[in-house]
């Protein structure tokens, strides 16, 4: 008696190359990605182009003119506006003025920033008021705080200078904006009660990030406050401390609102930054050639520490958070 329970393979046919088999599926996902991709990429290319790119041409083009600013540039003087920059002791001061409230920056606003990020992410009775209080100063405009700032401290009649006096230290109040001395230092105070609430923030979203389990490793194994955060904080912190380094630094570079406002770079020129220099020239003396070239030596120290920070500061930031993008596919 024969089985008639032989089980019998169907044969499967490979399909062909080109018949619209699966072979053609991952490439139509393909196209449908980068054409996906190009819709949403060239509407923000070509504003760019608009209004970044093709101004920094514009100004590049027109700093090799002696242009005031009326009709078109005709006046070609080739080189001679970046030169003049280079004999210029007002820009030359503007760069040690710069590099100068960088180094307050980095030096003095960043760390106070982040022991109120520490101390913030702590459990205390009204934090989260603390925080609203520490960061309204930065979500106040540039002009609300330089007007604000120079009623204050203005001579004799201003809060600054009355505080003082009532607790008996009168002597350390005086001409805050208008003593040569002094005003870049006041100009400091300002910026940092503006600007290091957001650097706490900052620095917050990065501490809510840092594993509590490893802080409390740590304890058990007998690991002190400062040993914990030396070995543990700041390590973990180390990607937000650098975006904020970056951050600081480059709105030192375009520093103007605040300036401009409170002192307008006086007393001769001891406040004044590149940004008021080129507003200086470019508006009040109507030489916008010259103040292209101090746009473009601006643009070009920016691009310069951008491309510099990138390529060894966050390089090993940026290549992190790649191979987490290849593994997560």
């Amino acid at each position: 008696m024969t089985s008639t329970g032989t089980h019998h393979e169907r044969p499967v046919l490979a399909e062909k190359p080109g018949t619209g088999g699966p072979n053609r599926r991952p490439l139509a996902r393909r196209a449908r990605d980068w054409l996906t991709a190009f819709t949403f990429t060239v509407p923000a290319l070509v504003l760019f182009g608009l209004l970044v790119f093709t101004p920094i041409l514009y100004a590049l083009y027109v700093s090799f003119f002696n242009w005031g600013g009326f009709g078109a540039p005709s006046d070609f003087v080739g080189a001679d506006n970046y030169t003049r920059l280079l004999d210029d002791p007002v820009f030359l001061g503007d760069l040690w003025r710069g590099l100068l409230l960088i180094l307050l920056s980095v030096g003095i606003q960043l760390p106070f920033a982040l022991a109120m990020a520490v101390l913030l992410n702590q459990k205390l009775r009204g934090r989260a008021f603390y925080r609203m209080l520490f960061f309204a100063p930065y979500v106040l405009s540039e002009v609300i705080t330089g007007v604000l700032f120079s009623m204050i401290f203005a001579p004799d009649e201003g809060l600054a200078d009355r505080t003082l006096g009532a607790i008996g230290l009168d002597g350390l109040g005086g001409l805050w904006f208008a003593d040569q001395d002094n005003v870049l230092a006041t100009v400091f105070l300002v910026m940092m009660w503006k600007y290091f609430g957001f650097h706490m923030m900052l620095y917050l979203a990065g501490l809510q990030g840092v594993p509590a389990e490893l802080h409390e490793a740590a304890r058990i194994d007998g690991a002190g406050p400062w040993q914990r955060f030396r070995h543990i904080t700041l390590p973990l912190l180390g990607p937000t401390i650098r975006i904020s380094v970056f951050l600081s630094v480059i709105g030192a570079i375009q520093l103007f609102d605040l300036v401009w406002v409170m002192t307008q770079g006086g007393p001769d020129h001891h406040s004044e930054t590149m940004a008021v220099t080129l507003f200086q020239f470019g508006f009040k003396r109507y030489q916008i050639g010259y103040a292209s070239a101090i746009s473009i030596a601006m643009f070009l120290i920016s691009l310069v520490f951008a491309l510099a920070y990138q390529r060894f500061v966050l390089r090993r930031d940026t290549e992190g958070a790649l191979t987490s993008m290849r593994g997560n596919r």
